[in-house]
């Protein structure tokens, strides 16, 4: 019983982070696209870069607690609530702020295929980190395989964003998904343990991106 029940979520979970799974997230390309128009990421060695330094140091480190919290915390609205609000202040710029919250509706909107009552305990608006954690906390999947995917998630959308925008081929990108594999497990080690104490980031020149994203006149993403 035990093994049908971890195998349902993890199919769960697969379904929920698949890049089929209609959240738009390849509309967004998180400031990589303003790096590459600034020189910053020029080919794969500095897609690698950017991409391993956002997940250790950056925005998805605190995506990440930002989701252990609501997975901890999915049975108990009022403390969700109070997540939900920290996770929208932490949203360094218009565009970043747009991104969390329309992929945390639409995911929403799509998991209610899968009926639980954690959906009422929600905020009307959520963010998408959030949003993945609670859901994930009420069908039971494990905290450290929901952060793996998450960020695994995240590393297969940016790398093909920058398959995209032409700093990387297709081998590339999957060369850079390979080694990467690490310090997934890593970080879904550590986040599976970290509180909101932990919240921080020291990727300032990636939050610029995203600001002047918003200024780009010719762009292929929305953020």
């Amino acid at each position: 019983m035990t093994e049908n029940t971890d195998l349902q979520a993890l199919l769960r979970l697969m379904a929920w982070l698949s890049p089929a799974f209609p959240v738009g997230s390849f509309a967004y390309s998180g400031g990589l696209e303003r790096a590459v128009e600034d020189g910053l990421v020029r080919d794969v060695a500095s897609l690698r870069d950017w991409v391993s330094t956002l997940i250790a140091r950056g925005t998805v480190w605190n995506d990440i607690v930002l989701l252990a919290a609501a997975h901890r915390a999915y049975a108990d609205a009022e403390a969700l609530g109070s997540v939900c609000e920290l996770g929208e202040a932490l949203a360094g710029s218009r565009e970043r702020y747009q991104e969390t919250t329309l992929l945390g509706d639409a995911f929403l909107t799509s998991a209610r295929a899968w009926p639980d009552p954690v959906f009422d305990r929600l905020p009307r608006s959520v963010v998408y980190p959030i949003a993945v954690g609670a859901v994930a906390g009420a069908h039971g999947v494990s905290l450290e395989q929901v952060i793996a995917a998450f960020v695994h998630a995240y590393l297969s959308q940016a790398v093909s964003a920058g398959i995209r925008l032409g700093v990387a081929g297709q081998k590339d990108g999957v060369a850079v998904l390979a080694g990467l594999e690490a310090d997934i497990a890593a970080l879904a080690a550590r986040g599976a343990v970290a509180s909101l104490d932990d919240l921080g980031s020291a990727t300032i020149q990636a939050d610029i991106m995203s600001l002047r994203h918003e200024t780009q006149q010719t762009r292929l993403f929305r953020s």
